[in-house]
């Protein structure tokens, strides 16, 4: 897994662009309690079920793995 240019900056717009997917869709609201982690974690899984991204395999997954995939998606919005 090679690290992006911008990774962390590319994480925080996942995480803003991923919340504001999960609460159109009508399927989560986002608490300000909500750790970052948590948050990670749900918008990935939400755009794997949604088939918005490639689900990482089984044996891979984590919390880096998961940051890097949503940095991935982030990096193709417009």
């Amino acid at each position: 897994m090679k690290k992006l240019k911008n990774e962390k900056e590319l994480v925080k717009k996942a995480i803003k662009e991923g919340m504001a997917y999960g609460e159109k869709r009508g399927v989560v609201e986002f608490e300000p309690t909500d750790s970052a982690n948590d948050k990670i974690e749900y918008i990935y899984k939400l755009l794997v079920h949604d088939k918005v991204i490639q689900p990482i395999p089984q044996d891979q997954i984590s919390q880096q793995s998961m940051k890097h995939k949503l940095a991935i998606w982030a990096s193709k919005l417009s």
